[in-house]
């Protein structure tokens, strides 16, 4: 009734059919800003969802408008989150590049290997797009990917030694950790979930590597984000239901915010393997569906 009441005093000429149909596209924004900002930061696969929710509920592309915001939403969470060690990041950055030297500053060499660990997603985003855009168009394909990311949390679970902080991590880990950014562009693989997972792998303690992976995340959403924005731009794309925009944009950036403290503090002592059964169980609950022909 409140969102009925608000539609009408920003559109007071609206017909029932008019208002109805806009209170449908605002459920649909909240629904999947929701799930834009829970699913970006728990290692369950933000894509996977964003492809098979729609699948499943019988609903249209939300179209670049909507993906942008939700994207500025979770960069939003981020930021927020970890607003003071971003800053600090960026300080000992500019510094090394004043003073052209690491030193000894754990600040300025985690801030570089935040660098170096971009790289490998922005190259593969850059030369695969096509590659990675023909996935999201196949939920049989997702589907399969998320029970790949299932297996990826349980080998990490069981190979991992777990007993560094993000300060020890050292070039080649940061590689490592940043080549599994890359991978998980393809829908189904879980960013978090497999930055996370190789993290575990090169030592360090669960906390430590989702820490990393979230300011890792970073750079990648502004990107994401951005490139959005220029591409609806160059699109010339009327920025048509603002109050939609404007709920997914928030609903992605209270879900998300919410979703990186609940894992932060998950992590202290749960493991992942809540995740990696979540994740095969909705990959499988798709696959019969397909198998079905439903």
């Amino acid at each position: 009734m409140l969102l009925l009441w608000l539609h009408r005093m920003l559109s007071p000429g609206a017909t029932h059919f008019e208002s109805a149909l806009h209170l449908v596209d605002l459920f649909q924004a909240l629904i999947l800003g929701l799930v834009q900002g829970v699913t970006e930061f728990l290692p369950i696969s933000s894509s996977a969802h964003l492809v098979l929710v729609p699948w499943l509920l019988g609903w249209g592309d939300p179209g670049l408008s909507f993906d942008t915001m939700v994207h500025w939403g979770t960069l939003a969470a981020v930021v927020i989150t970890f607003r003071r060690d971003l800053v600090e990041l960026a300080r000992a950055w500019l510094d090394s590049l004043r003073d052209r030297a690491v030193a000894s500053d754990p600040r300025r060499r985690i801030a570089w290997l935040i660098v170096v660990g971009t790289v490998p997603a922005a190259l593969a985003g850059f030369l695969f797009e096509d590659f990675f855009e023909s996935l999201f168009g196949s939920p049989l394909r997702v589907a399969a990917l998320l029970l790949v990311t299932g297996l990826v949390l349980v080998i990490s679970e069981f190979l991992g030694k777990r007993w560094r902080d993000m300060e020890s991590i050292a070039l080649s880990d940061a590689l490592l950790i940043g080549l599994a950014q890359a991978v998980s562009i393809a829908p189904g693989i879980s960013r978090s979930g497999a930055t996370i997972a190789a993290g575990l792998l090169v030592g360090l303690r669960r906390a430590a590597a989702a820490r990393y992976s979230f300011l890792l995340a970073t750079p990648i959403i502004f990107g994401a984000g951005l490139l959005h924005l220029l591409r609806l731009i160059q699109a010339n794309t009327p920025a048509s239901g603002l109050l939609p925009l404007a709920v997914g944009f928030l609903a992605a950036a209270l879900s998300g915010y919410l979703s990186i403290r609940f894992l932060l503090a998950y992590l202290q002592r749960g493991r992942l393997y809540p995740f990696a059964v979540y994740c095969w169980a909705v990959g499988l609950f798709v696959l019969g569906r397909i198998a079905l022909g439903s």
